[in-house]
């Protein structure tokens, strides 16, 4: 920059205006207004800067509590649904006839669906919340326990399908 314009650069720094609103009013790049600045003495306050990025970080990690909390619901709404009543269906044969069978609870496959959603959930929850924020991370802890719980009791579980049951008992 020439040092002509050195008093504008001074004037309008001495208004409080920053050095980007300066560099478009002055039609010169960034760089130069810093190195210009710089070199007459002139330094640019960025704690606004640091209070707007710290504003902008703080809005992140709200949006990301948000989805945090709605895979949480993903989760427990998976583990909810396995003690609910589960109508399967299949289209088959050579004329693709629909069929479809209501079971008391989930059969064992549908579980085993449900269940891995929710662990993707969770997995999902734990990489969303910040190490060193427990905001949430003891919920997260303990859905996690209750899914392990829930694999348990799965595991350990008759292997009987609910179609060999057929509901007459």
């Amino acid at each position: 920059m020439t040092e002509d314009k050195w008093p504008k650069l001074r004037e309008l720094h001495a208004l409080g205006m920053g050095r980007n609103e300066i560099s478009r009013e002055m039609g010169i790049t960034n760089s130069v207004i810093s190195r210009t600045a710089a070199h007459i003495g002139l330094s640019f306050d960025r704690s606004k800067i640091r209070a707007a990025m710290d504003a902008r970080k703080a809005d992140l990690d709200e949006r990301l509590s948000l989805i945090a909390e709605e895979f949480m619901a993903v989760a427990e709404d998976s583990l909810r649904r396995i003690h609910q009543p589960t109508t399967v269906y299949s289209f088959g044969g050579k004329d693709n006839v629909y069929e479809e069978h209501t079971f008391p609870e989930a059969p064992v496959a549908e579980r085993v669906k449900l269940t891995t959603a929710a662990a993707i959930a969770v997995d999902k929850v734990k990489k969303l919340i910040p190490d060193g924020d427990n905001s949430g991370a003891d919920d997260a802890k303990s859905m996690l326990g209750k899914l392990a719980q829930g694999i348990a009791e799965l595991a350990n579980q008759d292997r009987e399908t609910p179609t060999q049951n057929g509901g007459d008992e």
